[in-house]
Parts: C-alpha cells; sequence; structure tokens
C-alpha cells in the first residue's frame, strides 16, 4: 500500500508535518541534571491528597535541581470535567505552594497546556504514523470486537487486537477510500511491530529494572470523535514538552510496553520514568486507595477548616514521599523541606498508608516551632473565619494573647500539645475572663482545709517579682505550714504523715486560678494572669469550696 497516499486521505488538512512542531518546540536550554517534570491531572474535580502528593514528588524534583514544573490538563474525558475545574486544580495546589513554571492559566513557550486545544499537533503526529505504515484506520464496530474476543476465548488464544485478529490492518486503500466516502466512522490504530513472545525492559527510577513482553496489540490511539486516548497523547506530549521524567501512578506501568513503542515509533528519545505507588487508605480489613468521595481527609478544604497549615501538609507529603525525611526533619529544626534532598531511591516501592494520626503528630511539632507573633497572626486569620466570636476576644489585647501563646514555647522541648489553630480557643480560653469557667468542670478537690491556704498564697505569699525557683521555693514553704510536704519523695515514702504534697498543692492554685487539672507551666500562668486576676479567681474557687 501507499502509505503516503493514505496519510493524505485520512488527515488532507493536515498543515505542518512533524519537523516543523520539533522547531517551534526545541530542547530547553537547562543545566546539565535539570529535572523537567509534569502534572497532568484531568479537570474532573478539586485537587485530592492523591494527586497532591504526586504533584509534590514532581514538585520537589524539579525544584532541586533548578528544572521545570509544568501542568498540563488532559481533558480528553470531556463527559467528567465541572466547571472550573482547572482553575480549583490551580487553586488547591497553589495553597500547599505548589507552583507551576508553564500552566494553561499563565502559559509558557511549550503550550498549549490543555490537551483538547492540541489537536493539529496530535494530527499531524498522527499523519506521519500513517505515511510511515505504523497506524492504520480500523472501521470495526463494537460487534466486530465482541465477535472477535468471542472466537479467541472459544480457542482459548489470548485475547486481543493483534496480528491475525486486526481484521482491518490489511485493507486495501481502495475500501479504507469507499468507507470513508460512505462516511463510516474510523478509529486510529496503532501497526504493532511487536513479538509477545521478546521482552521490553524498563529500568525505573523508583521500581528498579522490569521486564514485560513486547506489546503486540494495535492499540486504539485516537478514537472515531477524533480525541486521541492518553496513551498516544502522553507521549508527543511529554515530547515535545521536554520532559525530562515522567513521575507517574504504577496504575500505568502495564501500558508501558505500548508506550515505548510508541516513542520508538516516533524515534524520541525516552525520559526517565518513575512509577509511584499510590496513596492508600486502611479500609476496615482492606486497602484501598485514598478517595475524595469516600475519605473527608483527601480533601484540601477538610485542613483548611480544620486549620491545619498547609505547610504541615507538604511536611507530611515530604515525609511519605522519602523514608529519611522524618529523621532529617527533626534533626533539623531550623531548616525547610527546600534544604533536604530528595531522591527515588528513598521513595517507597510498595506505597504509602495515609496516616491522619502521623499527620497530626507532625503538626504538632510544626506548632511547637512556630514563634509566638506568628502564630498569633495566623490563628487571627483563622478565627477571622471560622470563629468571629472568639476572634473578637482573642485580638482585643495581642500582646497579652502573644504571651500567652507564648507559655512554654522557646525552651529545649516546647509544648506540643495543639494540632490546629481550631485547637487553640480550648488550650486557652480560660486565660480570658470573658470564656472562664466559674463552674470548674474539671475540679479535683482533696479532703483538706484549703481556702486557709489559698488565702494565705495570694495575700502573703505570691510576689509577681519572683523568679521560677523563688516563687516554688515560697509554695514548698506554705506546705511546711499546712501539712503538706514540700517534696514529692517523701511524700510517696510516708504519705500518712501529711496531707498531700507539694504537687498536690501547684495543683489546688492550677484549679482554682485555671478551672483545669492540667495546664502548662502555672508559673508562667500566673505571672501573666497578674495579682488581682489571681485574687479573683481564688476569691470565687473559695466560694466555689462552701
Amino acid at each position: 500500500m501507499d502509505f503516503k497516499r493514505l496519510a493524505n486521505l485520512l488527515y488532507p488538512d493536515v498543515e505542518h508535518d512533524i519537523e516543523y512542531y520539533e522547531k517551534v518546540f526545541p530542547p530547553r536550554t537547562l543545566a546539565e541534571g535539570a529535572i523537567v517534570s509534569r502534572f497532568a491531572p484531568s479537570p474532573t474535580g478539586n485537587a485530592h491528597m492523591g494527586n497532591i502528593y504526586s504533584a509534590f514528588i514532581d514538585y520537589v524534583f524539579a525544584r532541586q535541581t533548578s528544572g521545570i514544573l509544568v501542568l498540563r490538563i488532559e481533558d480528553t474525558d470531556q463527559q467528567r470535567q465541572i466547571e472550573n475545574g482547572i482553575e480549583g486544580i490551580i487553586a488547591d495546589l497553589r495553597n500547599v505552594a505548589i507552583v507551576f513554571d508553564e500552566d494553561p492559566l499563565n502559559g509558557g513557550d511549550y503550550g498549549p497546556y490543555i490537551q483538547t486545544q492540541r489537536q493539529a499537533i496530535y494530527d499531524t503526529f498522527a499523519k506521519h504514523l500513517v505515511s510511515i505504515g505504523l497506524a492504520y484506520p480500523c472501521f470495526c464496530t463494537p460487534e466486530d470486537l465482541k465477535k472477535v474476543k468471542e472466537e479467541q476465548e472459544k480457542n482459548k488464544m489470548r485475547v486481543g487486537y493483534y496480528g491475525i485478529h486486526a481484521r482491518c490492518s490489511t485493507l486495501s486503500y481502495e475500501v479504507v477510500d469507499d468507507n470513508i466516502a460512505k462516511g463510516i466512522p474510523w478509529t486510529l490504530r496503532l501497526r504493532s511491530r511487536g513479538d509477545f513472545n521478546h521482552k521490553t525492559i524498563l529500568k525505573d527510577l523508583v521500581k528498579g529494572r522490569i521486564e514485560f513482553p513486547e506489546n503486540d496489540l494495535d492499540y486504539v490511539l485516537i478514537k472515531s470523535d477524533k480525541i486521541p486516548l492518553y496513551h498516544y497523547a502522553h507521549v508527543i506530549d511529554d515530547h515535545l514538552m521536554r520532559i525530562t521524567h515522567v513521575i507517574r501512578d504504577e496504575s500505568w506501568l502495564s501500558s508501558y510496553p505500548v508506550h515505548a513503542e510508541l516513542f520508538r515509533a516516533f524515534e524520541f528519545n525516552f525520559p526517565h520514568f518513575a512509577h509511584i505507588s499510590p496513596l492508600n487508605v486502611k479500609d476496615g480489613e482492606s486497602i484501598r486507595k485514598i478517595s475524595k468521595r469516600k475519605d473527608p481527609e483527601a480533601a484540601i478544604k477538610f485542613y483548611h477548616q480544620k486549620g491545619i497549615p498547609y505547610d504541615v501538609i507538604k511536611l507530611y507529603l515530604a515525609t511519605i514521599t522519602n523514608s529519611n525525611f522524618e529523621e532529617w526533619y527533626n534533626q533539623n529544626p531550623q531548616s525547610t523541606i527546600s534544604d533536604f534532598q530528595f531522591t527515588f531511591a528513598k521513595t517507597s516501592k510498595s506505597g504509602a498508608l495515609f496516616d491522619l494520626e502521623k499527620l497530626y503528630s507532625i503538626s504538632r511539632i510544626y506548632f511547637s516551632r512556630m514563634k509566638a507573633e506568628e502564630l498569633y497572626e495566623k490563628t487571627k486569620d483563622y478565627l477571622a473565619i471560622y470563629d468571629p466570636e472568639f476572634h473578637a476576644v482573642f485580638t482585643k489585647d495581642p500582646k497579652y494573647s502573644i504571651s500567652i501563646l507564648n507559655i512554654e514555647r522557646n525552651i529545649p522541648k516546647p509544648r506540643k500539645d495543639i494540632i490546629s489553630y481550631s485547637d487553640i480557643k480550648a488550650e486557652v480560653e480560660y486565660m480570658y475572663d470573658e470564656l472562664f469557667d466559674e463552674n470548674y468542670r474539671e475540679t479535683v478537690v482533696k479532703d483538706f482545709y484549703t481556702i486557709d491556704l489559698l488565702a494565705d498564697y495570694i495575700d502573703n505569699i505570691y510576689d509577681p517579682a519572683d523568679d521560677n525557683d523563688t516563687w516554688f521555693e515560697k509554695v514548698k514553704q506554705l506546705c511546711v505550714v499546712y501539712g503538706f510536704s514540700p517534696n514529692t519523695k517523701d511524700y510517696k515514702e510516708h504519705p500518712e504523715n501529711y496531707k498531700g504534697s507539694v504537687a498536690g498543692v501547684c495543683e489546688l492554685i492550677r484549679v482554682a486560678v485555671t478551672g483545669r487539672a492540667i495546664s502548662p507551666d502555672i508559673y508562667e500562668i500566673l505571672k501573666i494572669l497578674g495579682s488581682e486576676r489571681i485574687r479573683t479567681r481564688i476569691t470565687m474557687f473559695a466560694d466555689v469550696l462552701k
């Protein structure tokens, strides 16, 4: 057959040849080792934790090599698209500080970045494949294909459109011409040169060396509506956008043989491949991919509403991207993600199990390292949206609120009781008179006389000028006067000799002024509350005891 004649018949309106696009999209001029990666979602919904994880991996490898990060929208499935899907994806990723160098909204030199806008390119390369005899039109109907499959199954043959079963691969030019003249729909199929008994090798950056049988199936490359399938489109896009590293879900591994065949058919240089295991969740006794429909924690808005910083999400993703990141992060409290060197070798081959409790643990560390002033500003912003009433209380005296947030913060082992901005009210509300709980719901009152001790404490003992050691020494002296052990060890050895220990007295003071049995350092709390507020609260507590 005259394949060039066939190509002109199928694609009469194609204006350019493939050399034209090679010149339009030349190799990038980047430093040696620079990675050009792409995140290529479908605009079928907002980004969720699973594809944010994938985008994060693309992002860190591009950034640490001074490379390029491309957002390409694969929108060939028109029926599943949502309104503003592209804008939503970009916004969600921008929230976690994943910013693209080239994308549909901001453009770039290697666009368009939306597949449905690249039809002329796909047609040009399709015409080229036909002209060299590596693609052909197929007029088989679904019923025809069903019959082929049934015949193969009946004869216990491998199922697929290949070899002698690829009925349209041997059609003459005249038959093709006649069918097209009659308006019979056709798809474009690859004319495979593969041998199923031979092997094709993938040296995957994550999975290692993998052998596959060569592809020998005549895959559909372009559907009858002229929309290309992923197998075909992404090979052309990755080549023309000069992608150096194809980082994608491991679900595409089984498709590698046909992708490899297409790269060879076009005589493209192969990019590096890194197939990432998906982000999974435990569902009862089974494990499945995380789902935005089934798992609330998969949605970015879940974290925004709860008040977990987006930086925490990135830290968590870094932890599951490379197994050595967490140890490094704990040992380098002043460093950021950009200071860490990610490697494909440390990326899990089997996949990560999404662990919300682990993310919360990372969030505790993150909050513990934040300066009180920064924490105040960010908490203020969160409360303005989600808790206006507390926002009014919290912002009335910024200096006072910052001093509260600073309790047990600038010490070798800072407190780690905050997971999110939404936690802060519950942790500090007793410090504000407007929110102080007069009912002392967590009060623990022992069977000993306490009113005089507390009155003596505020009238004669407490001095806001005392440092921590002096304050505690005075509390111990108060213990002796009222029959408590100033030493916890002595009390444990001879409890019958005392009403309680110094720990019990400190707990009593804590309950009296905070209404809680557990709180951060009571010395710091007393210093911030001040003498008058302490006196008022002790008086209120004495009334409760009476």
